[in-house]
């Protein structure tokens, strides 16, 4: 809200006279000393002709100090965070970015949804909401919320994690044809694959809870305790993938999916 000020009255009391021998001088002190508060507030108040552009600009961002921890009743807005998610981009990875496909199970598919919400090249992660549809009879739509490593300097193809040991990693790292240059030197020390200026975009993918219930962590006929080994292809905008759960009876589900070309660009950021 602009700030509004307004100019104080004057008031003359007996207690701003000064004490004086004769009536004529001591309404001559209280006159002085009435001119002399009319000054000050004239001098202290300052109306907008009085102040040219520099001024007004100096004074308005002198009173939109941002604070993380107060509210001043005088200030104009005030920044609740300091904290900030920056958002980047890696061809089509970017917050805002839509995929769309199927994941094959044996000779079942089912309408795959994906939303990137977003993506910290610094961090070498992203995240987002997978949406698959018809998996269950119980839930015929389901939606996870998902958190991905890109593959790079700090996330390597080991997986370390989740069951998952380098058998494992290499026998669904191989699936991807665009993975054989790397098949005898991605588990060696120091090797360290860069996807920058790569054509190809390795991940891991894995769901965390469901949306909108978290709670709910066990589904007859639907698993997500597992991750997917995901291959983004810039050219193509195309991105592919393999499920794995140790515990799974049927192995290597197959994601396809197509990027959705969008009139407009969709970027923001988490505060």
């Amino acid at each position: 809200m602009p700030s509004t000020n307004t100019s104080r009255q004057s008031s003359v009391s007996t207690r701003d006279c000064t004490v004086c021998p004769t009536n004529k001088s001591k309404r001559f002190a209280t006159r002085t000393i009435a001119d002399t508060n009319q000054t000050n507030d004239n001098t202290n108040t300052s109306t907008p002709h009085d102040l040219n552009d520099e001024d007004d600009k100096t004074m308005r961002k002198k009173r939109c100090i941002t604070s993380l921890t107060a509210r001043n009743e005088d200030e104009l807005w005030v920044d609740i965070s300091n904290k900030r998610l920056p958002n980047s981009r890696l061809g089509a990875l970017y917050a805002g970015s839509r995929f769309v496909g199927i994941q094959e199970c044996g000779s079942t598919s089912y309408e795959v949804v994906v939303d990137i919400q977003h993506v910290d090249l610094k961090e070498s992660t992203l995240s987002g909401y997978l949406n698959i549809k018809g998996l269950t009879t119980e839930f015929p739509e389901l939606t996870t919320f998902f958190q991905g490593e890109i593959v790079g300097p700090k996330y390597s193809f080991l997986t370390r994690k989740w069951q998952a040991y380098q058998k494992i990693d290499s026998a669904h790292w191989e699936r991807f044809p665009s993975f054989k240059p790397y098949a005898d030197v991605f588990n060696q020390d120091g090797f360290v694959y860069d996807p920058t200026d790569k054509d190809y975009v390795y991940m891991r993918w894995k769901e965390h809870f469901l949306v909108p219930d978290h709670r709910v962590n066990n589904i007859d006929g639907a698993s997500f305790a597992g991750f997917y080994y995901i291959c983004y292809r810039r050219s193509t905008n195309e991105i592919s993938g393999y499920y794995f759960y140790r515990h799974h009876y049927e192995l290597y589900q197959e994601l396809k999916l197509s990027h959705v070309q969008q009139r407009s660009f969709g970027n923001f950021e988490f505060r």
